[in-house]
């Protein structure tokens, strides 16, 4: 879905001075950052390709062998090491990057969102994408973290302390829809999690607002679809471009100011 809503605000010719990403809006945020003006065809392209083996590697029992000895997570960040490696370059630095990028992560000892602006990105972007239960913490800087949506998942105060004068929200959590009501225990987990990360964008976006015109683009419709079900890219490509090309096309900037909203039904 950022894929999309990037895609529209390219055709609009909106274009980032810097970049903010959380979990796998940090992926996306890299190569957002990264020298060239092909961001969107690459990310359409990486998505489009991608598989679910490659993010999450391994069957059930694998999933069983891999929690019984780490006793925290199913999945190893080996594949995910892997998709930063092919797609970002394996020694890439913040310093590479052509836009000032800043990757969230959550401090595990604290319980506070790290901001991470330098040094290598395979590890930054291993923390902030490390998902509780589901991928294993990363040691970055001497600190354990954990994937930054737990604290900061649309980091709207660290945009505005890298100097932001205005902001785009590319937010997929209840992204101007309410879903359905859960109807599988995944469901349920995955519903769980997003009301928590919306709350936080409903606080946050107003007071954002307060100084600096924020921009919250909305998502489409929501779609029963697994979160390890990789076969749907260009369709969720495709309505997320058209939703935000709707937004966009009556939107009009004037001044500080909320325009659009987390979690609104459209």
């Amino acid at each position: 879905m950022q894929v999309g809503m990037l895609r529209a605000l390219t055709e609009a010719g909106v274009a980032p001075d810097l970049v903010v990403g959380t979990s796998v809006g940090s992926l996306n945020g890299a190569v957002l950052a990264m020298p060239g003006a092909d961001a969107a065809p690459r990310l359409r392209d990486i998505w489009a390709r991608m598989t679910r083996h490659e993010a999450f590697p391994g069957g059930v029992l694998s999933r069983v062998r891999t929690l019984r000895h780490s006793r925290t997570h199913l999945f190893p960040n080996t594949g995910l090491a892997a998709i930063i490696d092919d797609h970002l370059g394996a020694g890439t630095t913040f310093a590479d990057l052509a836009l000032p990028l800043g990757v969230m992560a959550t401090d595990v000892d604290t319980a506070e969102p790290e901001l991470i602006r330098s040094g290598p990105l395979r590890p930054a972007l291993l923390a902030s994408c490390a998902i509780p239960g589901i991928y294993p913490p990363v040691a970055h800087d001497g600190r354990w973290r954990y994937d930054g949506g737990l604290v900061a998942n649309v980091p709207m105060r660290q945009a505005l302390a890298m100097g932001a004068r205005s902001l785009v929200v590319l937010d997929c959590a209840f992204p101007g829809h309410i879903p359905p009501r859960p109807r599988t225990f995944a469901e349920v987990l995955m519903f769980t999690a997003m009301v928590s990360m919306r709350n936080q964008a409903v606080l946050e976006a107003p007071l954002a607002a307060a100084d600096v015109p924020v921009v919250y683009l909305p998502g489409p419709e929501p779609v029963r679809v697994s979160p390890l079900d990789f076969s749907r890219t260009d369709e969720l490509v495709e309505q997320a471009r058209r939703a935000a090309v709707r937004h966009l096309e009556t939107v009009r900037v004037d001044g500080p100011g909320l325009y659009g909203a987390p979690g609104v039904v459209v």
